[in-house]
């Protein structure tokens, strides 16, 4: 019985060993993946967004503009560009007046 215990030991530490040398090899390759992907440290906060999105803007350019009213219905794609510009426009007037520091950009998602 004691040799059987003795073995079961030996056996269980050798496992206890590999499974604690695959994990440092993991976090090794972790870090090699972050090091590429020019991952910065982990402990750092993440970076907060707000993002706007204007439901319909159609609808809007048409309620605040005459020439908008003839050009939505031919070029739409141009009048949302348009309608994005002049949100983030005013946008940044408000801010500005406010004396809030922002840097603002349109994405295309």
């Amino acid at each position: 019985m004691i040799t059987f215990l003795t073995v079961l030991s030996v056996l269980l530490v050798l496992f206890s060993g590999f499974v604690s040398w695959q994990v440092l090899e993991q976090r090794k390759v972790i870090a090699q993946m972050m090091e590429n992907d020019d991952i910065g440290d982990s402990r750092q906060d993440p970076e907060l967004v707000i993002t706007l999105r204007v439901l319909d803007p159609i609808a809007l350019a048409k309620r605040e503009s005459r020439s908008a009213r003839v050009l939505a219905d031919k070029l739409p794609v141009m009048v949302r560009k348009m309608v994005y510009q002049e949100v983030m426009k005013e946008l940044e007037q408000e801010l500005t007046e406010r004396e809030i520091d922002v840097e603002m950009q349109i994405e295309y998602r």
